[in-house]
């Protein structure tokens, strides 16, 4: 049965000795996650007037970070975070300031989608090692998972705070500020986290034979990166959606405020939520929340002023961290130990394949047949994902496959 997280769960997790200085950092790296993306949406599309253009360099990032995240969970759960940070966070800061660069000198835009990806490749995972840190440090049970609830609600913090950021500093004379900014944050947060004594504490794992595919070798791991990728695939459309209605009407700048807005409602949500999660099989809960997700979704279609979609975001954003918290939640029931951040790497590779697809296919819609279909699609494609998984919904309930080491946690979260 999944334990549920009161408040003083959350409490014990986030004073457990030795946690206070990683929480910190990685609040600090992980603050402009939602921030640099956008501010790189918004700033290619002011400069090239084209949202088809930055939807697909949005895009091209966000599947550099897709396949970086798997590469740097496998490496930090082989030789412990410090190494594989530090050097991701030197490719990060020169890709970064390459990319601004080509912006400002008018590249084509195969050029700036190319260094794009290696801006997202690059991105330092210290959430992944963050999600993990919690496995190392703190006893199963109650306490551990209040942990991971706080990882997803603080990972919506960002969301409020970061698309807020963005639409301000897009309105700065130069478009490119939230991009610096952003990046900034996330090198100095990196670098501070990784250099943490309890994270450098974190040594090499010994060598041992693994599967090719390593945490996604079981079937359950692979039914969880399915529902991360139509929640990621929703997220997509609307992110690209949303900053369109609002520059249709005249109100460029508050695309990143309204997108702000369903991060609200998912934060106040998901600690309610925590406290009595439904479905409790995580099994059951994973199809069940797209599903609602994508069903919630299909209300963006039908405002036609800044207010109506306001409230609109309101209402869909409480599924957002339910979700999120159960995808990291899930990797305790479906992986092999010693896999924590390359599982959770999954997971981060899984959304940001699906906010990919959605925002390539987004800015494709909304050039061309405007912002309701682009709304639509998200909810039917959050649907249909959903029908997937519950079809593959036994593979979450069976766990960890025999032929892989199990976790000796799994009953604390089987449904």
């Amino acid at each position: 049965m999944s334990h549920s997280a009161r408040i003083s769960d959350y409490r014990a997790a986030l004073t457990t000795p030795g946690m206070r200085g990683p929480v910190v950092a990685s609040l600090l790296a992980r603050l402009p996650i939602a921030m640099v993306g956008l501010s790189m949406l918004l700033y290619v599309e002011r400069v090239t007037g084209s949202f088809a253009s930055a939807g697909l360099v949005s895009a091209a990032a966000l599947v550099g970070v897709a396949s970086g995240a798997i590469v740097q969970g496998r490496l930090i759960d082989r030789f412990g975070p410090t190494r594989p940070l530090l050097g991701t966070v030197g490719l990060f800061s020169l890709f970064v300031a390459v990319s601004v660069l080509a912006v400002e000198s008018g590249a084509p835009v195969l050029v700036l989608i190319a260094l794009a990806f290696g801006v997202g490749f690059t991105e330092p995972m210290v959430g992944a090692a963050s999600r993990a840190l919690w496995e190392r440090m703190v006893p199963v049970g109650p306490t551990r998972m209040a942990g991971y609830a706080y990882e997803a609600i603080s990972m919506e913090v960002f969301f409020v705070l970061g698309p807020g950021l963005a639409g301000v500093l897009i309105a700065l004379p130069w478009a490119g500020t939230g991009v610096v900014v952003g990046a900034a944050m996330m090198v100095v947060g990196a670098v501070w986290f990784a250099l943490n004594p309890v994270v450098r504490a974190w040594g090499p794992a010994p060598a041992r034979p693994a599967s090719l595919l390593g945490a996604f070798a079981s079937p359950g791991m692979r039914t969880v990166a399915l529902a991360a990728l139509g929640f990621g695939v929703t997220i997509g459309f609307v992110e690209v959606a949303v900053p369109a209605f609002a520059t249709a009407l005249g109100e460029r700048s508050m695309g990143g405020l309204l997108l702000s807005l369903w991060s609200i409602s998912s934060v106040i949500f998901g600690v309610l939520y925590g406290m009595r999660p439904w479905p409790r099989p995580m099994h059951l809960r994973l199809p069940v929340l797209l599903g609602g997700f994508g069903l919630l979704a299909l209300l963006l279609a039908v405002p036609v002023t800044l207010i109506g979609l306001s409230m609109a975001l309101l209402v869909v954003g409480v599924l957002i961290t339910p979700q999120s918290t159960a995808h990291s939640a899930a990797i305790e029931q479906v992986t092999p130990s010693g896999t924590a951040a390359e599982a959770f790497g999954w997971v981060i590779t899984s959304v940001t394949i699906g906010l990919a697809l959605g925002q390539a296919v987004s800015g494709q819609l909304v050039e061309h047949f405007g912002t309701r279909p682009a709304f639509l699609a998200a909810g039917v494609a959050g649907m249909l994902i959903a029908v997937l998984v519950w079809i593959f919904r036994a593979t979450v309930r069976r766990g960890v496959p025999a032929d892989l080491p199990r976790r000796e946690e799994l009953e604390l979260v089987t449904g």
